[in-house]
């Protein structure tokens, strides 16, 4: 069963440029983009930055209001709610954060960060409340003795420890990660993803994963979506995507992941990435492909289907 579905889902921003602030552009953030996340499951969203991942997230949990499009959570368009409407979705809707060091009030106890949620959405008496906090910090690995203390006093992973406490306590059914991970080092990082992992074979919550770091994504991921320039290029099983990936920018992609095998040929991409602002005709990705030929220029790509739903835009595989 399908817990989220995204359709034709558009995110424009709207740049006003010139001395008076009169000519108007338009940046295509999320453009044209569909895709579903199963309930239970993670949906990786991996490219390279710039590319419209952590907009295409925020937009998805309304964060961001929608140019265009539909997002159905449990089969109920919230793309067009007011925020009066959207407010019985927040509790069911979290998001853990990128910066652990910015992401918690430095003038609130911890108790108080994880508590706030339960303020907005329940009406549980403050023990009750009180006994959810010291829950959480149990479920995340730290002691009850942390609630009485400020951010300012943990480490880095323990304050992302506190961010996923806070994201928890409501019980939601999908919690958007965006890029959790990056701020941390190495060995915080695992921890964290195998947290991560535990948390949602307890509670059966659905994830949005957003990370750089592919070889992550995949160890967490039971699918991934791959995005270039506000669109999706390649999207399927996690194992799919990165043994036999088929989109040439995908191929590149992966192919930038260390390896101590010398038999795995690095592909280099060329050039940067165009102007969002004035992006290529037809296929985004052809002013970098060694696959461009005519019809790129002429026209955008449309979905191929292969086995097990595995989705690729592209006009010459």
């Amino acid at each position: 069963m399908n817990l989220v579905e995204v359709k034709n889902l558009k995110k424009y921003f709207t740049q006003h440029s010139g001395i008076l602030k009169k000519s108007v552009k338009e940046v295509k953030a999320v453009d044209d983009v569909s895709f579903y996340i199963k309930k239970g499951e993670t949906l990786g969203l991996v490219g390279e930055s710039g590319c419209g991942k952590s907009t295409l997230g925020r937009t998805l949990i309304r964060l961001y209001d929608v140019t265009e499009g539909e997002i159905l959570f449990d089969g109920e368009d919230i793309g067009k709610k007011s925020e009066k409407e959207l407010k019985s979705f927040r509790k069911r809707i979290q998001t853990i954060f990128q910066d652990p060091y910015a992401s918690l009030n430095p003038n609130m106890m911890v108790k108080d960060i994880i508590r706030e949620p339960l303020d907005i959405h329940t009406d549980f008496s403050s023990e009750e409340k009180n006994e959810i906090v010291y829950e959480m910090l149990e479920k995340v690995g730290l002691s009850r003795d942390c609630a009485t203390k400020y951010p300012h006093e943990f480490s880095g992973g323990q304050r992302q420890r506190i961010g996923i406490a806070r994201a928890l306590s409501v019980k939601p059914e999908f919690i958007f990660c965006d890029e959790p991970i990056s701020a941390l080092d190495v060995s915080i990082q695992a921890q964290v993803i195998n947290l991560l992992e535990d948390l949602q074979k307890e509670f059966g919550v659905t994830y949005l994963f957003i990370a750089h770091d592919l070889s992550m994504v995949r160890h967490i991921s039971d699918r991934v979506c791959v995005m270039y320039l506000g669109k999706i290029v390649e999207i399927g099983n996690s194992e799919d995507i990165y043994r036999t990936p088929k989109h040439p920018y995908t191929k590149a992609l992966l192919s930038s992941i260390p390896s101590i095998d010398d038999e795995i040929e690095e592909e280099i991409l060329e050039g940067d990435v165009p102007n969002p602002l004035n992006p290529p005709s037809g296929c985004r990705f052809r002013t970098r492909c060694k696959l461009c030929t005519e019809i790129c220029e002429k026209e955008e790509p449309k979905a191929k289907t292969y086995e097990d739903g595995h989705i690729v835009y592209c006009h010459n595989i």
